[in-house]
């Protein structure tokens, strides 16, 4: 499903060789801040385990729920017509800042080895009291990077507690990648028939736009959003959802109801979802997921990954059975521990995927470490005269791969930033 406007192809090569075109930012700075401990790190989370038994695998499967028709049509009638992402990008008030006009705290937030292409920190006064979560972009949403007419990251913000606060998103406008401007929505879930709406209350720790639909992690699975199906609040208030003048949405000026869901039913022995990404190097598309464990933890933890469905009219879902569950169609277990991020990508030729993996920092460690890994071993970046492994953001953040200007996203603390998966690799290398 495409979505172009008539004069696109005409402004496209023009905006990506901008968008191509940025310069090496100086982030020296943060090379400076490797912690001591990191001289004495030396863990090494070793090739990845195939899991192929039933008992295994089936621990992974998710059922999918679709919002009915008739809950999401009294809901639209209720708040108005549903927008889409340009009304969203036209009220974008909010601006990022470059790297170079960002605290030095702020920046030291950012990779050691490899330094980032572009960085931006985030309005403070905006974002005080909420927490960085997962990014993705409309690189993810179609393989030529734009919707519509435009260039768009989209980043996930959680307030109040990790598993129980608020979560929005920030619609962020790329078109012109010296000045990001910005504006959010809040994440919903529809109730009592579509005649009113709750807060998702989840932890933002991987989201996906695929086509037109955005899917964020739950505690036990995902929630599938209509990128089409934005709504527009009417009352700005603290409360979330009808109120007796209008719609509120936690001061955001625009609401983001869920259209489904997909919940892990492998009971006790289902894993907490960590970060999710898409990887278009395999046929179908499909959508990669890691296991959240706790830093420092004993405990190998699980990398899946699930089909993206053919079917037309089911655009952005998974590929789903006759009872409507996704089963894994590939999984490992690692001995990384606390990995924040996911990304899955076979480069043209290899004969099999690398999986990256950004780990969390230990009890004793500064920044975190990214590693490369598949069945035959494990490959970190490295950095300082100890060549040690935690060299990446001090708040390992997730990975979204921009496949048509082959640039990884991800944040770390209040920094947004980006850098060439070939630079990933030769670090690794």
């Amino acid at each position: 499903m495409k979505h172009r406007g008539r004069h696109r192809r005409r402004k496209q090569g023009r905006a990506l060789r901008a968008f191509l075109a940025g310069t090496a930012l100086a982030l020296t700075a943060a090379a400076t801040m490797i912690s001591a401990s990191q001289a004495t790190v030396g863990d090494n989370p070793g090739a990845l385990t195939p899991l192929t038994r039933a008992a295994e695998t089936g621990a992974l499967r998710l059922q999918e729920r679709l919002v009915p028709q008739a809950t999401l049509d009294e809901l639209s009638s209720g708040m108005g017509k549903p927008v889409g992402v340009s009304a969203v990008l036209e009220t974008a008030d909010r601006s990022l800042r470059e790297a170079n006009s960002c605290t030095p705290t702020e920046r030291t937030a950012l990779p050691i080895a490899p330094t980032a292409t572009r960085a931006y920190c985030w309005d403070g006064a905006d974002t005080r009291g909420w927490r960085a979560g997962a990014v993705t972009t409309s690189g993810d949403a179609d393989d030529d990077g734009w919707w519509n007419d435009n260039r768009v990251i989209l980043s996930g913000w959680n307030e109040g507690a990790a598993d129980r606060g608020l979560a929005r998103v920030a619609f962020v406008d790329a078109n012109d990648l010296t000045h990001l401007r910005y504006a959010s929505a809040l994440l919903v879930v529809p109730v009592d028939g579509g005649r009113d709406y709750r807060a998702l209350t989840s932890r933002l720790s991987g989201m996906v736009w695929y086509q037109d639909k955005l899917l964020v992690t739950a505690a036990d699975g995902l929630y599938v959003y209509d990128m089409n199906r934005v709504q527009r609040a009417t009352v700005d208030s603290a409360a979330v959802g009808r109120v007796p003048d209008g719609w509120s949405a936690h001061g955001q000026r625009f609401v983001l109801p869920a259209v489904g869901s997909y919940r892990l039913t492998g009971a006790g022995s289902a894993p907490h979802l960590g970060g999710i990404s898409l990887d278009r190097s395999t046929a179908p598309d499909s959508l990669v997921a890691s296991e959240r464990t706790a830093v420092d933890s004993d405990r190998p933890a699980r990398l899946w990954r699930y089909d993206f469905s053919k079917d037309p009219a089911r655009p952005g879902l998974l590929a789903t059975g006759a009872t409507g569950s996704a089963q894994a169609v590939e999984a490992y277990e690692t001995d990384a521990s606390g990995i924040e991020g996911v990304l899955s990508y076979r480069a043209g030729g290899a004969d099999r995927a690398g999986w990256y993996v950004g780990r969390a920092p230990g009890s004793t460690d500064r920044h975190g470490s990214l590693w490369r890994q598949d069945t035959e071993g494990a490959e970190a970046t490295r950095c300082g005269s100890e060549n040690a492994p935690r060299c990446w953001g001090l708040k390992a953040g997730p990975l979204s791969y921009w496949e048509a200007t082959g640039e990884v996203w991800s944040q770390s603390g209040r920094m947004l930033f980006a850098m060439p998966l070939t630079s990933i690799d030769r670090a690794l290398d």
